[in-house]
């Protein structure tokens, strides 16, 4: 008696077959289907810049254009460039408070590739992953590696970012915990206390499972770092906490500080025994940052003060256009609407509220969910922004995240407008 061959239902792998795409770049492609039909409409989507509005330093550029025309096009060192790992090493030392060698500094095209990295180097099948939502893409690195999640929901009244007790019960399971300040989505950072209080709780967790157990570490994004606004100040846990640097691996680069998210040269720093596992991984994938590329950001970071000026214009540009839309947000709120808006601190997002849930629209149809509202805001306020939910949080939080890379000043003025009359149409 034959037995029957059961078929394999799915012609690709279960992991490809289960994974969710990015939900923004989803977001982001209905909005460009609108404009092509000829609609205007405020792209607020992409955590991007519109290079026109944000260039790229003119040193840079022109540092990028001389590389290639020296032919500086086959493939970099595995590790990155020496003289860019020589120039991050420096540019963290004299302006981030952190002293890494060049032999504990990873350069690859982006941060991307460099949390993919930290997640396979740290992190086994059924390992325990903790991260707050909302949050970009923890949850989608945490499915690649088959691990557990263990998922904290963080609240607007602590600026949505986690504390050391929301994290405290999960801790002796963890392998990782995945941090970012600035945060992503948000905009907003963590206190100077409340970050010690979760390096404390992992160096405690660490002693106490000795020296040869394995540890848990933290994944700590900083991409942001430098754009801070107002008396707001970055903190990273190794300076917080020396003892962290046995624990702790940086995700940074230069994406959004310097507006340089096609140039694709991001980095990490960390123990250079993970640092190394993490070069060997990528030598597997072949993300590295272009070799031309590396070498204009090396020339260009041997200048800090020159550096430093454009930071400081960034972060007014950058500046201008969340405090704009904060004022918005409070002068709808004042005048009734049921909108509300986080005090910027970091990044180029502000966390902004839309508690619409239940009202009708003229025509009668009522805003039930989260996608009917986001829908809403499209179709009538012609803004385009992204729900918390793409970040992991409950699937009705009336919360958003607002980029303004992409706008311009003036866009400011007209979306607050655009608004106004759209929820003037609710009831």
């Amino acid at each position: 008696m034959s037995i029957p061959v059961q078929k394999h239902t799915s012609k690709v792998s279960k992991l490809a077959e289960n994974i969710i795409g990015s939900e923004i770049i989803k977001l982001a492609g209905e909005v460009n289907e609108k404009i092509k039909q000829g609609e205007t409409i405020h792209n607020m989507t992409i955590g991007d810049f519109n290079p026109k509005e944000f260039p790229i330093p003119a040193e840079l550029k022109q540092y990028i254009v001389d590389a290639y025309f020296d032919d500086q096009t086959n493939y970099p060192a595995a590790e990155g460039m020496l003289e860019l790992r020589n120039a991050v090493s420096n540019l963290l030392k004299y302006r981030g408070d952190l002293e890494y060698k060049n032999d504990e500094i990873l350069i690859a095209g982006g941060a991307r590739p460099i949390i993919y990295c930290i997640f396979k180097a740290l992190v086994d099948m059924s390992d325990t992953v903790i991260f707050a939502v909302p949050s970009w893409n923890n949850n989608h690195y945490t499915y690649l590696n088959f691990a557990n999640p263990v998922v904290i929901e963080a609240t607007p009244e602590q600026n949505f970012m986690p504390n050391a007790s929301d994290i405290k019960p999960f801790i002796e399971k963890a392998a990782l915990v995945a941090l970012c300040s600035p945060q992503n989505p948000t905009g907003t950072i963590f206190s100077k206390e409340g970050l010690e209080e979760i390096c404390d709780l992992i160096l405690n967790e660490n002693k106490r499972r000795g020296q040869d157990a394995k540890p848990v570490y933290l994944l700590y994004d900083q991409i942001y770092w430098a754009l801070t606004f107002g008396n707001n100040n970055h903190y990273n846990p190794v300076t917080l906490r020396p003892e962290m640097k046995a624990y702790t691996v940086f995700v940074d680069g230069v994406s959004k500080s310097l507006s340089a998210t096609g140039i694709r040269v991001g980095w990490s720093m960390g123990p250079k025994m993970i640092i190394d596992k993490m070069k060997a991984i990528l030598t597997h994938v072949g993300a590295w940052a272009p070799k031309a590329e590396q070498i204009a950001l090396a020339k260009y970071l041997s200048d800090l003060d020159h550096y430093d000026l454009f930071i400081e214009e960034q972060k007014k540009k950058i500046s201008i256009r969340l405090n704009g839309f904060y004022e918005g947000f409070q002068s709808l709120k004042r005048e009734g609407f049921l909108v509300d808006a986080i005090a910027p601190q970091a990044a180029i997002y502000l966390t902004i509220k839309f508690d619409l849930h239940g009202m009708k629209t003229q025509d009668g149809k009522m805003l039930k969910t989260t996608e009917d509202i986001t829908k809403f805001l499209l179709d009538e306020a012609k803004l385009a922004v992204v729900p918390f939910s793409a970040f992991g949080a409950s699937a009705n939080s009336p919360w958003y995240r607002m980029s303004v890379g992409t706008c311009k000043i003036s866009d400011v003025d007209a979306v607050v407008i655009s608004l106004r009359n759209a929820l003037t149409k609710l009831s």
